[in-house]
């Protein structure tokens, strides 16, 4: 007879709050990651590290780590992002898996020494391609997925320099760091994962006067682009694909 496989315990940190509009059309980061991934395998503490939550001794009694995204940036570090970022460089040193989405995976740069800045090419948001690299081909972050496959994004910053012995496993015209393997067990991907396409669009939706000030300021015509971004939103399926291949590949 088979046993049924054991449940997985996550501890997901919780680095900051959608939008008002955001969390009342779609709910807020955490249930992203919750709706996405699925609780018939996991089970999910929710610590809101961003409010000053305190972090557990260590991560030994955790399958694995995740990191959300947040509206906050690592260019303005705030005392709880040390912590945190000291949390998980443990946790991953310690063996337990790491994963960091979108400032997660900036916060886990800056903690591994790289460098975090707003981006020249400006904000990346709405459905987007990446390319896998050599590396992230043969990474078992992305088993099972094509070499080009498409993502959800928002994101103003950046990892512009890699920290020593961290590899690139994907990428894009706008941003060359779109996943990163710092550690054999600890990960970070820019893209969102775990944002269902109506995620992404109710993002754009609350940010579309400053989305809208920005296309204009880089020459696109008044009115244009944030219709282009609503039209150009699609179901990404490998969100999921990655978020399981991480809790099953590397546990």
């Amino acid at each position: 007879m088979r046993q049924p496989a054991a449940v997985k315990n996550v501890l997901l940190l919780k680095a900051g709050d959608a939008a008002q509009s955001v969390r009342l059309s779609v709910g807020d980061y955490e249930r992203w990651f919750l709706q996405t991934i699925g609780l018939s395998d996991y089970r999910f503490d929710i610590l809101h590290v961003h409010r000053e939550a305190p972090l557990p001794q260590s991560a030994d009694g955790y399958d694995a780590v995740m990191m959300t995204g947040s509206p906050l940036s690592v260019t303005q570090l705030e005392p709880w992002m040390e912590r945190a970022a000291a949390f998980m460089v443990e946790a991953g040193e310690r063996g337990t898996p790491v994963l960091g989405v979108c400032f997660g995976q900036q916060l886990l740069a800056h903690a591994y020494g790289g460098r975090v800045e707003r981006n020249p090419r400006g904000r990346e948001t709405g459905t987007v391609e990446v390319t896998l690299t050599e590396e992230g081909r043969k990474d078992a972050l992305f088993d099972g997925l094509p070499e080009r496959f498409a993502v959800q994004a928002t994101h103003e910053d950046i990892v512009t320099q890699l920290p020593e012995g961290t590899r690139v496993l994907a990428g894009n015209a706008n941003t060359a760091a779109q996943a990163l393997a710092f550690r054999p067990n600890v990960r970070g991907v820019q893209f969102h994962p775990e944002a269902p396409a109506d995620a992404i669009r109710a993002i754009i939706l609350a940010r579309q006067e400053s989305l809208e000030r920005d296309a204009v300021a880089q020459g696109a015509a008044p009115g244009e682009r944030v219709p282009q971004l609503l039209a150009g939103i699609a179901p990404t399926p490998s969100g999921r694909r990655i978020l399981v291949n991480f809790l099953e590949r590397f546990t």
